[in-house]
């Protein structure tokens, strides 16, 4: 797999590719806490959503060991692996990360994949308003916003 640059045109990800990069469940979670935001988040911020969603607990609750282990696997690992692919572009400056234009070519399977989550679990909660697809999903997304 060749890096990407943000020079580089986003290329076609072949199916190992995708494979692989969704068969980790931390970079799914990443990824699921990325869907639907514009702007570029904290990686501190995804570490404790994704710390979060992993114990089941509210982010605020996360023990502080939780927290840093995603954070350091996060930025050792996980984020420069979908970084490399094109899927997310990360600022090593500030630290923040945002989906990147091949973040398209795995949507569909974030998708199915989601299905196999609990569905009493913090993770489902948080991505029902986002999961759903047709106009019932587009309602809640529109409803989510106007709220914010």
């Amino acid at each position: 797999m060749e890096p990407l640059t943000s020079s580089q045109e986003p290329t076609e990800l072949d199916a190992d590719t995708i494979l692989e990069l969704l068969a980790n469940r931390r970079r799914r979670y990443l990824l699921y806490a990325l869907r639907g935001q514009d702007d570029p988040i904290e990686l501190s911020t995804l570490a404790e959503t994704v710390a979060g969603w992993e114990h089941d607990v509210p982010p605020e609750e996360v023990a502080k060991n939780e927290y840093k282990s995603v954070y350091v696997s996060s930025v050792q690992c996980h984020v420069p692996k979908l970084d490399d692919a094109g899927v997310v572009e990360h600022n090593e400056d500030n630290h923040t990360v945002v989906l990147a234009d091949n973040f398209e070519q795995l949507e569909p399977y974030l998708r199915v994949v989601v299905e196999d989550e609990p569905e009493n679990s913090t993770l489902h909660s948080a991505l029902q308003p986002r999961s759903g697809d047709g106009l019932l999903g587009q309602i809640r997304e529109n409803v989510a916003r106007l709220k914010h």
